[in-house]
């Protein structure tokens, strides 16, 4: 288990412990309550993420580019799946680490992330080789 997690529900527990020491009962409710709207409000935004990503196809992206520019190591695979607003394509095998995706845009170019325990640990961008039709001479 993750320390940042763990900190989270015993920070939760130690309020509950507090409300209880100052309040009983009310304090409890107060303290649950929050927790509660806490994991909703995660909950919905989730729901929007993948909302958002219905409706692109799977492994799209606007720019591969600008998606290469915008990743930090350690953003969850929730955040990249907001800046691309497209689920990536799998290219690792089903439940298995590190998990990859791959988004391509219209110009072939992709980028491939590499997700270990649902955080960005490695990305690379590829970019087709450029035919430039305008420096060739015309007979």
């Amino acid at each position: 288990m993750n320390f940042h997690k763990a900190m989270v529900g015993t920070g939760v527990l130690a309020l509950m412990g507090a409300a209880w020491y100052s309040y009983r009962w009310a304090g409890v409710a107060l303290v649950g309550s929050a927790a509660v709207m806490w994991i909703l409000l995660h909950f919905t935004r989730s729901l929007q993420v993948l909302k958002r990503a219905t409706n692109r196809p799977i492994g799209s992206v606007s720019s591969a580019v600008m998606l290469n520019a915008k990743l930090k190591t350690g953003v969850s695979l929730l955040h990249v799946i907001a800046m691309t607003k497209s689920l990536g394509l799998q290219q690792s095998a089903k439940d298995t680490q590190p998990e990859v995706f791959r988004w391509k845009d219209a110009g072939e170019s992709h980028v491939t992330c590499e997700f270990r325990a649902g955080k960005l640990t490695t990305w690379s961008l590829f970019r087709p080789a450029q035919t430039d039709d305008a420096s060739t001479p015309a007979p």
